[in-house]
This record gives C-alpha cells, structure tokens and sequence, in this order.
C-alpha cells in the first residue's frame, strides 16, 4: 500500500531524529518515493547527508534556498505530496501547526499542502502532558490531522512516562493499514453512520451529579474515522471536551433520557449505529431544583432504572447494522457474547477496563470484535483512532460480506 506512494518526511530537533533515518530507509524500502524536510534544529542533531543517501533524494532545509528556478520549493512539494509525516514532531512544530505559523520551510509547507497530515510526536512526558501541548494536538485532530501515539518508556531525558517516539516499523504499519482501509473506503461512502459517545450526567441537584470516568475519545474516533471513509456521520454526544472531528454532525446531550431521545430520534434511515457512548445505568429517583445542604448523619439517594438504549435500539432495528460496546472488569468476552445476543446486535466491541492502556480516558484501546456470525478478532493495543478505523474495516467487509 505504500509502493509508489509519494511522502514528505518532515524531521524536527529532538534525539528521537536518529529514528526518522530507520524511518525513511523503511518508506524507500517499501517502495515509497521520500522527500525529507529538515528544520535547523533537527540538522543538529543528524545530517542531511544520511536522509539524501537513504531517500536518494534532495534534502530541503532552507525556504530561500530554491534548488529550480521554475518553481517555489515549497509550494511544489506541498503539491507533490501523497501525504506528509513529521517524525519526530516537537512540541514546537505541533505548536506552530495549530497557531498558523510559517516560518521555515516545514512550517510554510504545513499550511500549503492539501494531503493528509500523520503526526508522530517525541518529547519529554511533562512537555507532552502540558495543557498548551495538549490543546494544540486536540486543535490539530479537530482539523482531520492523524497522531501516531508515542510509546512509553526510558525517554533520553532519564525520565520514564510517555513521550518515545513510535518505532519507525510501527509508524510504517500505521501508514499502511489506512491506506489499505481506503480502499473500502467507497463502502462506507454514501453510508448513514450514527455513533454515540462520552458519558451522561445524571443531576442530584444543582451542584451534584452522578456520572462516570468516559471521556468520549473512542466513540470520537469512530465518528472521525467514518467520515475520513466516506460517510454521512451524526455523533450523539455526551458532556465531553472533544473537537467535533472534520465533516461530522454533532447532537450534544447530557442524560440518558436525552441521548435516548436523540438515539431513537436518529435511528431510522441509517445504515450503521454504534453506540459507544457509556451511559448512566441508574438516575436519582428524586432530583432538587435547590442545593441539599449538609446535615447529621448519612444521605440515601434512591436509584431508578435509566432506560436501555441499545435493547431498544436491538428491537427496532430494520435494515440496521447494530454495533455495541461492553466495558467489562471481569470474563469482558462471556459477558460480551451474552449481551450481543440478548440485545439483538450484529456486532459487539468487548475491552477489559483493567487492562493497562484500554480504560476510560486513555488515548489507546485494546478491544475484542465480536459479530453474530461468531467472528472474534482482537485489536491489539494501539491509539484510538487506530482502533476505530480497524473496527470500521471489519464492520464494512461485514456489510460487503452480507450483501453478496
């Protein structure tokens, strides 16, 4: 899925620039045509001389410095590009990126290439986890740009946490799955696609609610990715911090009852339903339009049943492709099988919340497909988006599958 394939690399100033070196001889290896663009401070950590001797290609480093006189250099390779990867991205270029800024070659090819972005970050696990960083990817994922997670790990600071960059055979992998899930992509275009996501608050009183540790990151995901593929996605979305993901129609609710009321409201004509979203299985059977002031002893809340959007959803279903999640602690497959039966879906996606790395809140998943035709198939560990377009393969090679 590579071969032929023409790639910008660009290559910012950390230690983790040694790595784009293995990365590029793997892109050329694969048959990729790789032109490589180095800011100042990544030229002081390797030389330009390897990645021309390893792309057999110029290495552009200078805007000014215009190799033809025919063309505006970075103009051009802005055009040429398939697709353009930043390995390592430093948190200056991801700064830069999500700001508009140009003022180095990368930075100005960044703003002018039309091709899709894969961001590959490398940094220390403070400067990763910073608000401004982390507002900036978030801005960056919200303009359709794909982050290649970084790894955890001994980073070359001495620090152990988050912030390696992903090893280049990984990196390649990554390119490779979703060029080969464009080539489903014409399944899912024209396709109907509604998804759930986040969690629900469900009020006490003015100031408490109850609710869970959901982030919405991975029913996101699946919204993006769906419409990267083509589709006319409507995400129903619980209270979340998220971007809504390029080209989708986001529904913002906040209680199980609204987002049944929106689910239902939603469900007829489409195509595909995956509800993702973890909602509230119990509400306060009384709720105060005042605040409950502290008093002696013990407070009892009386819980009410919330209503059981997918059962429902699993009674309706026509024509519909019917996809759940099960959050699960404990026996995540046996439960999974039981509830893919009993709430009439097509297809269940099962992850172990205890498992290091698939819980509420992190950036990677690792999940369990499951269809009704007894087809299981693991999803290794890997950043949600990855997971959301593996998924979306198999759901689509399931409705080709089906359709025959």
């Amino acid at each position: 899925m590579v071969k032929g394939k023409k790639i910008v690399l660009g290559v910012t100033g950390g230690i983790a620039a040694y790595k784009a070196c293995t990365l590029t001889s793997r892109l050329t290896q694969a048959g990729a045509d790789v032109k490589v663009i180095m800011t100042d401070s990544a030229v002081k950590f390797v030389s330009p001389l390897t990645f021309q001797a390893l792309s057999r290609n110029p290495v552009f480093t200078d805007t000014f410095d215009e190799k033809d006189p025919a063309k505006i250099a970075h103009i051009d390779l802005a055009d040429w590009a398939d697709l353009v990867l930043i390995a390592p991205a430093t948190a200056n270029i991801i700064g830069k990126m999500a700001n508009g800024l140009a003022d180095d070659m990368l930075s100005t090819i960044m703003l002018a290439t039309q091709a899709p972005v894969y961001i590959a970050p490398a940094m220390n696990v403070h400067m990763y986890a910073h608000p401004a960083v982390v507002d900036n990817m978030k801005k960056l994922e919200g303009w359709g740009y794909r982050f290649i997670e970084p790894g955890d790990g001994l980073l070359a600071c001495g620090y152990v946490g988050k912030g390696r960059l992903e090893e280049p055979d990984a990196i390649v992998e990554v390119l490779k799955n979703d060029l080969e899930r464009q080539t489903v992509a014409p399944i899912l275009k024209g396709k109907r696609v509604l998804v759930s996501a986040g969690p629900t608050k469900e009020k006490i009183d003015p100031v408490r609610y109850f609710t869970n540790h959901s982030s919405g990151k991975m029913g996101f995901a699946i919204a993006g990715e769906a419409a990267k593929m083509g589709a006319e996605v409507t995400l129903v979305s619980g209270p979340v911090s998220l971007d809504t993901p390029s080209g989708v129609h986001r529904i913002d609710v906040e209680t199980a009852e609204q987002m049944y009321r929106a689910m239902m409201d939603q469900f007829d004509g489409k195509d595909i339903v995956i509800k993702a979203a973890a909602v509230a299985d119990y509400r306060p059977a009384t709720s105060y339009d005042d605040k409950m002031k502290k008093k002696p002893g013990n407070w009892t809340i009386e819980m009410e049943r919330t209503a059981d959007i997918l059962k429902e959803l699993g009674k309706r279903k026509q024509d519909q492709y019917l996809v759940g999640f099960a959050a699960e602690t404990a026996n995540p497959l046996q439960y999974g099988r039981k509830k893919l039966e009993a709430k009439n879906l097509d297809a269940i996606v099962v992850n172990n919340i205890k498992t290091k790395g698939a819980g509420f809140g992190t950036d990677t998943n690792e999940v369990t497909y499951i269809n009704h035709l007894g087809l299981e198939k693991t999803i290794e560990l890997a950043g949600k988006t990855e997971v959301a377009g593996q998924i979306l393969h198999l759901i689509s090679t399931a409705l080709k599958d089906e359709s025959r």
